[in-house]
C-alpha cells in the first residue's frame, strides 16, 4: 500500500506542478506550480489508496 501511494503522489504532484509551470510561463517556483503540485499530491494519495484497495495490496 505504501508503494502505490508513494508512486501515485510522485506522479500526480509532478504532473500537476508541470501544468502549473506551463501556466506560469516556465516558472517552477511560481504560485500556480506550487498550488497545483500540492493539490496533485493530495489527489495522488487518494489515487494511491484507491489503487491499493482495487488490487488488494
Amino acid at each position: 500500500m505504501k508503494l502505490s501511494i508513494s508512486v501515485s503522489v510522485m506522479v500526480c504532484s509532478t504532473l500537476a506542478g508541470w501544468i502549473g509551470q506551463l501556466m506560469d510561463h516556465g516558472n517552477w517556483l511560481g504560485g500556480w506550480s506550487i498550488i497545483l503540485g500540492t493539490v496533485g499530491a493530495f489527489a495522488g494519495v487518494w489515487v494511491g489508496v484507491k489503487i491499493a484497495k482495487y488490487f488488494e495490496l
